[in-house]
């Protein structure tokens, strides 16, 4: 039994701030919008679940907003929310897919939905940072210190995350120029494009830039980090432009079992064929996604040389270009499209939004297979496989 993904669409990435493109939209309402987009092109009828990733399930994003969601565009099911940091739009689809090739369930729409502009970030106060003697048993540091210490650890140099960031902007550029995300893109609110993407952008304006995050190297992070690591001195190498831009957005698929699939008469877009979670040491946390994608080839059978395309979230740029060399992926299979640094990162709409991105990129290059993989917070990842 195969778990094939009929079609999918998300929002565009609007600024996740105080008079961002989206910030207007409660989350449950982009949620719902877009759910009830999907059914129009898919043509589904009930469903037997809804599964959303949400980062920040709290507030305007909580009381399950998956259900919150599919009670508005009046779907037939459930609904079930989702929450792995970063990971958590990733971590549904897989679930979905799971669910569907193990035939407990026929059809699900899976994806997430973030709205950082009305839940900031830590909005939930959590234990993993607010509770000081849960950040101190578990090592917590924030993820820019985080992303510093892997670059240090792993001697990335500021020039190579710099020219690294300035390339995720040219090709997300050149993408939306050429129309490459056209097919999942949906215009939302009168926004038709992802926001964050800055034109123009120069190595001199990048390198002008000091390191932005020193601020955040306190003295708990430091004795947590000595702790773990006490030979490497971390250097604040990373700035808001090799950086992953908040952002607000929303992301749904819909995934059948073989006879859902023939019965809706619709030519799918790709099969999930392998999928698998990581959980590494969490004060380093940014280098989940290696392990995860490891176990996810293994499942499927695959080696990297057997993948076309990697979109790996670039949670600063230290993550894909330690990715890139841990595995020997090269940087031209790597986010062709460009990836969060220059579109942002709605967080639990992320996964969502990086599966759609691969699945549009393997149709336009005519290429096979492509590999999702996303580090989260405290040391968790996913990573999916995908077959077009």
């Amino acid at each position: 039994m195969s778990a094939w993904i009929v079609d999918g669409v998300r929002t565009p990435r609007g600024r996740g701030r105080e008079g961002g493109e989206l910030s207007s939209i409660p989350p449950v309402r982009l949620l719902a919008d877009l759910l009830s987009t999907l059914r129009e092109r898919t043509g589904h009828g009930a469903v037997d679940d809804v599964v959303i990733g949400c980062a920040m399930p709290t507030a305007e994003q909580g009381t399950c907003v998956a259900r919150m969601a599919a009670l508005l565009a009046e779907i037939e099911s459930g609904g079930t929310t989702v929450s792995r940091f970063c990971a958590s739009g990733l971590d549904a689809i897989a679930t979905a897919a799971a669910r569907v090739e193990g035939r407990m369930e026929s059809q699900i729409i899976a994806g997430g939905v973030e709205s950082l502009s009305r839940v900031p970030m830590f909005s939930d106060r959590g234990p993993w940072s607010f509770d000081p003697e849960v950040a101190e048993a578990t090592g917590f540091i924030h993820m820019a210190v985080a992303a510093d210490l892997l670059a240090s650890r792993a001697s990335i140099s500021r020039h190579a995350l710099d020219a690294y960031a300035l390339e995720s902007h040219r090709r997300a550029a050149r993408a939306r120029d050429d129309g490459a995300f056209d097919r999942s893109l949906t215009p939302t609110a009168g926004l038709a494009a992802d926001a964050l993407i800055r034109d123009g952008l120069t190595m001199d304006e990048l390198s002008a830039r000091p390191g932005a995050f020193g601020e955040l190297l306190d003295d708990d992070a430091r004795r947590r980090i000595a702790r773990r690591y006490p030979d490497v001195t971390v250097e604040a190498r990373h700035h808001a432009r090799s950086a992953p831009g908040l952002a607000d957005g929303a992301a749904a698929l819909l995934l059948a079992d073989d006879a859902a699939l023939e019965a809706l008469g619709h030519a799918p877009r790709g099969r999930v064929i392998a999928w698998a979670h990581a959980a590494v040491e969490p004060t380093l946390m940014l280098h989940g996604n290696v392990a995860a994608t490891e176990l996810a080839l293994a499942r499927a059978g695959l080696a990297v040389s057997d993948i076309d395309l990697f979109e790996v979230n670039e949670s600063f740029a230290a993550v894909p270009l330690h990715f890139s060399t841990e595995l020997g992926v090269p940087l031209e299979r790597l986010n062709v499209h460009g990836g969060a640094i220059a579109m942002g990162h709605p967080l639990g709409a992320t996964g969502g939004v990086l599966t759609l991105t691969a699945l549009d990129a393997l149709e336009r290059r005519g290429e096979r297979r492509a590999v999702v993989s996303i580090c989260g917070g405290a040391g968790v990842a996913t990573a999916l496989v995908l077959e077009r």
